[in-house]
């Protein structure tokens, strides 16, 4: 069981190796011994591109000895949990979760007195739209941007439907955002920053269809497989545009993908005496849950638990997973504590955990990530210069 290297090999140390070789101030995490400050100091431009959802092992497995396979340089761990709202959050603080304190998908924020879908920026079940931002958000994203640690012009490269969202306004800090809308504008967007000046730059462009297809076909369905196809074409396409340009291009992940099925699905509605036990609803994960406890059903859930998931999730104090330095390294979050809940479950094999509020759209993935398996939490570092 694979859990965050951030003493020398995750994707926060891969932000360490950026923003040193960028100029900036180190960040905590040692840069990787793999991809030295030094390397991606001689280059006058750093592209970082995020592939949500491109597992190490998918990479190996389904597209061995393919060109983008042949470019991987390592394997880095995610950050735990491996999912988006954790790791992407780390690619533009520089910072991993015990800092920055982004901790899942679903999160109850003290502050505000409610559980929000961290990354929309609703309130669980409300089915409201996102807010604008303000203090609200302000009060939640608190640990600044990567683009203010570096002494270059940044860009954050997004699809258009959330690049002014509440989540990239609050951490895109100098940088200027360029929306697109299909795979070419991906690749051409970031074709024409690099060719616009001579400045020193860096880009942070961020991929997210091969995510959806892989929550809704599976993590290594016929139809994954065709997507990776078809963006290794357009990658190769863009390193033929940026030839010359002086650019050291980094291709990364936040996560990899397992699959799972409805019989190993955990439903809170199947299990009344567990629910009877929680004080909020399920946060973070279905892969890595967040329970927020009844101080007087302490007992009464953790003998539960025991007894009826004990050979399909691991039982963790929330606090011990702190100490085991499984979210970062260093001092934490001032609300790191309040928002990972009394216990985890973190759940084994291909199981998931999940309940549903009144109300609430129930939908069901085949993909899922946010455990320590080694599909989800390894991913690629592609390291090409141009």
């Amino acid at each position: 069981m694979p859990v965050p290297n951030y003493g020398s090999g995750s994707i926060a140390n891969l932000m360490g190796s950026l923003i040193e070789g960028l100029g900036g101030k180190p960040t905590g995490y040692p840069p990787l011994s793999c991809l030295p400050p030094a390397e991606v100091g001689e280059y006058r431009q750093v592209v970082l591109m995020v592939v949500d959802g491109l597992g190490h092992e998918f990479l190996k497995r389904r597209h061995s000895g393919s060109h983008l396979e042949a470019l991987s340089r390592a394997r880095l761990t995610s950050v735990f949990p491996s999912t988006t709202a954790a790791a992407i959050t780390t690619f533009l603080t520089g910072v991993a979760p015990q800092q920055h304190g982004l901790t899942g998908w679903h999160m109850y924020f003290r502050e505000l007195g409610t559980v929000l879908a961290v990354l929309p920026g609703v309130s669980r079940g409300s089915g409201a739209p996102p807010k604008p931002v303000g203090e609200e958000t302000r009060l939640i994203f608190r640990c600044g941007s990567v683009f203010d640690r570096l002494p270059a012009h940044g860009y954050m490269v997004s699809p258009r439907r959330i690049a002014y969202s509440g989540f990239n306004l609050a951490h895109r800090g100098k940088a200027r955002i360029r929306p697109f809308d299909t795979l070419d504008d991906f690749f051409q967007a970031i074709a024409a920053l690099l060719r616009a000046d001579r400045s020193r730059k860096f880009v942070y462009a961020y991929w997210p269809e091969l995510d959806r297809i892989s929550h809704e076909t599976g993590a290594f369905s016929p139809e994954a497989d065709r997507h990776l196809a078809i963006w290794a074409e357009g990658f190769g396409r863009f390193l033929e545009c940026a030839a010359g340009t002086g650019t050291l291009v980094v291709v990364t992940a936040d996560h990899g993908f397992i699959d799972t099925d409805k019989s190993h699905t955990v439903d809170l509605d199947d299990h009344r005496d567990l629910a009877e036990c929680l004080r909020l609803p399920l946060c973070g994960e279905k892969r890595a849950a967040y329970c927020y406890i009844k101080p007087e059903h302490r007992e009464c859930f953790e003998s539960y638990v025991r007894a009826e998931l004990g050979k399909i999730a691991e039982l963790w104090r929330s606090s011990d997973l702190i100490e085991r330095g499984w979210f970062g390294r260093g001092v934490p979050h001032p609300s790191l504590a309040d928002r990972i809940g009394d216990y985890a479950l973190v759940m084994k094999e291909d199981y998931i955990i999940q309940d549903w509020l009144p109300g609430e759209r129930r939908y069901e993935h085949i993909g899922v990530h946010g455990g320590t398996s080694e599909s989800e939490m390894w991913v690629p570092l592609i390291v090409v210069a141009v």
